[in-house]
């Protein structure tokens, strides 16, 4: 899979990441019949994310976006296209985080999300945008954690224009 970005606002050293731990994720830009993009939105920190989440140990990766999808935007989805990986040297948590980023398209009903309690505690609310709009939804996020502001919103913003090409 190509590498679509490399993300490391911390200015993690080559030496440093030879200690991280390695995290796996799939993401994907989700859309629906409309061609609404599926964003969740952090309200109480007001910042936007793709639907995804981590691997367990042998976790397939389709197997797991499905999985991520059914609980945050409450949607089965069809995965249909490879988009590329994000690579994230995260020095705050010392992990070597790699993404998996794929488009899917919604099938079936829409449904409802199954949030976990942090989820909840940040205010997560799904959002379908149109494109544009969901592209400057991430672009404008105003979340100040690292997490969020170095690594969450330009992954997520890297992944969408990829994307794009595909939609």
């Amino acid at each position: 899979m190509k590498e679509i970005a490399f993300l490391n606002p911390e200015n993690a050293t080559q030496e440093e990441v030879k200690s991280y731990n390695l995290r796996e994720a799939a993401r994907a830009v989700v859309f629906d019949e409309d061609k609404n993009i599926a964003l969740l939105h952090a309200t109480a920190t007001d910042y936007y994310k793709l639907p995804g989440g981590g691997l367990d140990d042998d976790t397939d990766k389709i197997v797991a976006l499905k999985r991520e999808c059914i609980e945050e935007i409450g949607c089965d989805v069809e995965v249909l296209q490879e988009v590329g990986m994000v690579n994230e040297w995260r020095k705050i948590y010392q992990i070597h985080q790699v993404s998996y980023c794929y488009l899917a398209k919604v099938v079936g009903e829409k449904g409802t999300p199954d949030f976990t309690d942090s989820e909840i505690a940040e205010g997560f609310e799904v959002s379908w945008l149109p494109f544009e709009e969901a592209l400057q939804a991430l672009k404008l996020s105003k979340a100040e954690h690292i997490s969020a502001k170095g690594y969450m919103v330009p992954r997520d913003t890297a992944i969408l224009q990829a994307a794009q090409q595909y939609l």
